[in-house]
């Protein structure tokens, strides 16, 4: 039997939004440093050797700093960490310099096995780590399911959703991608057995809620049961739509057979 019971997730982060300095006034900085630098190793050549030191150092601590600067997006969110710690997310696109020892951290990045030029193995992170907060679409798989009255029956959804807390998304799931995905399979199948397919009785005079007659309600419901799963996850589900219905190919061909021998 299909557990229904909902996860209760806790993330022990709180999000918490930083605004750094401006990207571009550092940048300037460094170059100015990077100058300099390259002065006094010039003078220190011809003059000193500790101004070749101080240049070295001047230098260093200069291309340490590089690190520091990102980029985030419209509709991008950075999340942060300093060795193994929450440090901060940054939600505002702009130019920004940060501690140039923080990572971006999203689990949730592709990643993917690759070799190199010698045939070793090692695992590769592909795209950015940024959190997309932009509105996103879902296009659940078609899946084979039973109504109420056990027919078997096909039902497929898209999902209009996004990421609302891109702390939580990151810290609460190890994929909020898939755990999503997932989500989505296991409402739209509870959801739809809970209903017929059609109101095989169509002259008793009684209303009823089916699958086919009552897809819009039927959706919002699905709506209000996914953002319950995946609210822990820090998501946000605008709407489901049902955009596929119909009985399994195994009815369908008892049907053409029934209409056949008539």
């Amino acid at each position: 039997m299909e557990e229904t019971m909902k996860m209760k997730m806790n993330a022990n982060v709180t999000e918490k939004e930083i605004h750094p300095m401006s990207g571009m006034v550092m940048l300037l900085l460094i170059i100015l440093a990077s100058l300099v630098s390259i002065g006094l190793f010039v003078l220190g050549a011809a003059f000193n050797l500790l101004l070749v030191i101080a240049g070295a150092v001047l230098f260093t601590i200069a291309m340490v700093c590089i690190a520091g600067l990102k980029v985030v997006n419209p509709n991008e969110a950075l999340v942060l960490t300093l060795f193994g710690k929450y440090y901060g997310t940054i939600k505002s696109a702009g130019f920004y310099f940060v501690n140039p020892f923080v990572t971006a951290f999203n689990p949730g990045a592709e990643k993917i096995v690759t070799k190199d030029a010698n045939g070793n193995v090692y695992m590769k992170t592909v795209g950015s780590k940024k959190v997309s907060t932009k509105v996103c679409t879902l296009n659940n798989e078609k899946q084979k399911v039973n109504d109420v009255l056990g027919n078997p029956i096909i039902i497929g959804a898209v999902v209009i959703w996004k990421v609302e807390n891109p702390t939580q998304a990151v810290f609460a799931v190890e994929n909020y991608h898939n755990y999503l995905s997932i989500q989505c399979d296991s409402t739209i199948r509870n959801i739809a057995r809970l209903y017929p397919y059609d109101d095989l009785q169509e002259d008793d005079g009684v209303e009823e809620k089916t699958l086919r007659g009552s897809s819009q309600e039927i959706a919002e419901q699905m709506k209000r049961e996914l953002q319950e799963r995946v609210t822990g996850a820090g998501l946000e589900i605008m709407e489901v739509r049902i955009t596929h219905l119909a009985y399994s190919e195994e009815i369908e061909t008892t049907k053409e057979f029934f209409i056949a021998a008539c």
